[in-house]
């Protein structure tokens, strides 16, 4: 067993590697202490190997996922090794294999994400005279990339996007200056290479070259994104359908803000890591967590375009002056984070709640649109524009999924009666079961003239029939021993144990049935992808407005009048953070900034 062990982790040095024994998941060797320290568990031994004890740790395998949030939420890495032979028919050790790499920047699952914050990946490339940058959320398909022309910029970027993981060359001339961030993932070369990089984007996006990303003369942008690509697609062993564009950012496009300033304004975070008391934490109104990481998005990343912040301005404006705002933040509540459940079905990995918030948030979409529509504001009209129903897939999810479906599918009971004819009538074999074995008791109870048999089951032994053992004298010659009790013999007859392996089969053909009509209906939603992550970004969107117009209403903010000559007047402004966490009323002042008067000094 151990060497079998030894070769699966020699194709993941750098990870810690979960095994599979029985119904813990155990460590060795280093990956052991490693575990121990982290995750706060008895660091044991097993076996000795060169006269010297094995260290061993383990987790049980029902808690496996809380242990690995902590793990994540410390950098580190996983590779999850499962049994996937048949114990019972294995002649040497249980075949294995590893089934997942769970890593902080690529994990999907909704127990180890921070709802209102992205979880980004992010990979470095090039030298200290040209480079790039390129990051991507794999929980909601967002993929971006950017070109640098110093190490203040580069500072800029990393402060911005707090990259969970950063992937850089081990030979990156960058090395030096990344090296204390415990987000650094050192990667081999090749990976990093122009045209290897180049083949890995050509071959995902499916083109000829990659001029319609922008990126086509760049070969530093092409690395960066090629080699983050790269790490993604081998940690996920899928494809990455919701992966289906990449965007280069361009420099003029959001305001230029400094690491030190950035860090100094306290947009998201404290200089101390918490988000109390800061322009975020005042200004979140959203109630779905996608609108959450939308808004943050907006704050961190101020953009420039004039058109775009009026269109905005607009929308904030008529959704208060409406009388809409409150319905619609009522509906939203219903819709969930649509965003990273199409990213889980993109990937195989939707669970079937995932489904029911889905369904849900399908259903509220006509009641938004019909709310959006009730009132002549072009921008509301806009909005509603963006939203359209998806009729056929609700129906599809209401007709297929149980009300309330089981947080996983492993063990069935999702699937609603009457969606499929042949899971219908596994389960109705199955239902029977109850009926035969009332009657199967009372006829043996005759026949065998002993009032107190009883027909019985566990999992361990099967059916049984059970006779108290003051009985025994009367248990009929067909019957065969089973199990013997203390105060009790159980027995198996053969037209018992014929039943037994008819529901065996029966429920077994239904679970596995039941489990083809989910993967048929995530197949289903993947055919469309783009339109239900299009309506999730709508939706998302309309979050944020509504939330920043409740916002308005509730701080009393004033809409500004956005000119095109340099300069700030504020009139009797007031600060949003420092007013909410002061008890003293805050005193409005006046702020005049103009190209001959950039700087003001206050005391």
């Amino acid at each position: 067993m151990m060497q079998q062990y030894l070769r699966i982790k020699a194709d993941y040095p750098d990870t810690l590697l979960l095994f599979r024994m029985g119904d813990f998941y155990e460590l060795f060797y280093d990956d052991a202490r490693r575990a121990a320290e982290l995750l706060d568990i008895t660091l044991t031994t097993r076996g000795e190997s060169n006269g010297s004890p094995i260290p061993m740790a383990g987790v049980p395998h029902h808690a496996a996922e809380n242990y690995l949030a902590r793990l994540l939420r410390k950098g580190a890495s996983a590779a999850v090794c499962e049994q996937i032979g048949d114990p019972a028919t294995s002649k040497g050790p249980v075949e294995r294999q590893v089934v997942r790499i769970v890593t902080p920047g690529t994990v999907t699952d909704e127990a180890l994400l921070r709802e209102r914050h992205e979880n980004l990946i992010a990979a470095i490339a090039g030298t200290n005279q040209e480079m790039a940058i390129a990051w991507l959320d794999l929980s909601s398909g967002r993929f971006r990339g950017r070109l640098l022309n110093s190490s203040t910029e580069l500072d800029a970027q990393l402060e911005r996007l707090q990259a969970v993981e950063l992937l850089l060359a081990e030979d990156s001339p960058l090395a030096g200056q990344l090296a204390a961030s415990p987000a650094l993932r050192s990667r081999a070369p090749w990976h990093f290479e122009s045209d290897s990089a180049r083949r890995q984007l050509l071959e995902h996006f499916q083109t000829r070259d990659l001029s319609g990303f922008g990126i086509e003369e760049s070969t530093t942008i092409q690395s960066a994104a090629g080699a983050l690509l790269q790490y993604v697609r081998e940690t996920q062993r899928s494809a990455l359908p919701h992966l289906d564009s990449f965007r280069l950012e361009q420099v003029d496009s959001q305001l230029h803000l400094d690491a030190v300033t950035r860090r100094n304004l306290e947009l998201l975070t404290h200089p101390h890591g918490e988000q109390a008391h800061t322009l975020v934490a005042i200004m979140d109104s959203t109630v779905t967590p996608m609108g959450g990481r939308l808004l943050r998005r907006w704050i961190g990343d101020p953009i420039r375009d004039r058109e775009r912040l009026a269109a905005r301005h607009e929308c904030i404006g008529d959704l208060a002056e409406t009388g809409v705002m409150a319905s619609l933040r009522e509906l939203l509540r219903h819709v969930g984070d649509v965003e990273r459940i199409m990213a889980r079905v993109a990937l195989g990995s939707a669970r079937p709640r995932d489904l029911s918030t889905l369904r849900e948030a399908l259903a509220m979409i006509p009641k938004i649109n019909a709310v959006l529509e009730s009132h002549g504001a072009r921008s509301l009209q806009q909005l509603a524009s963006r939203l359209p129903p998806q009729p056929e897939l609700h129906a599809l999810l209401v007709n297929a999924l149980v009300d309330e479906p089981p947080a996983l599918s492993a063990k069935g009971g999702m699937i609603r009666d009457g969606f499929d004819e042949s899971l219908d009538e596994y389960r109705a074999m199955s239902g029977k079961a109850g009926d035969f074995l009332q009657e199967y008791e009372a006829k043996e109870r005759r026949q065998s003239g002993i009032p107190a048999l009883k027909v019985g089951y566990n999992r361990v032994h099967g059916y049984y029939l059970e006779i108290s053992r003051t009985q025994s004298d009367k248990v009929p010659a067909h019957y065969t021993r089973r199990q013997t009790l203390k105060t009790a013999e159980r027995y198996i007859t053969e037209e018992l144990k014929d039943f037994e392996d008819q529901v065996l089969s029966s429920r077994e053909r239904a679970l596995a049935r039941e489990l083809h009509c989910y993967e048929q209906l995530i197949e289903r939603l993947q055919q469309d992808l783009k339109p239900l992550r299009s309506a999730a970004g709508a939706l998302a969107r309309l979050d944020v407005l509504c939330g920043l117009a409740e916002r308005a209403e509730a701080l009393d903010l004033a809409k500004p009048q956005l000119v095109n000559d340099s300069g700030i007047n504020i009139k009797s402004g007031r600060h949003p953070v420092v007013e909410q966490v002061q008890d003293d009323p805050f005193t409005p002042n006046d702020t005049e900034l103009t190209p001959e008067r950039r700087m003001l000094v206050i005391t």
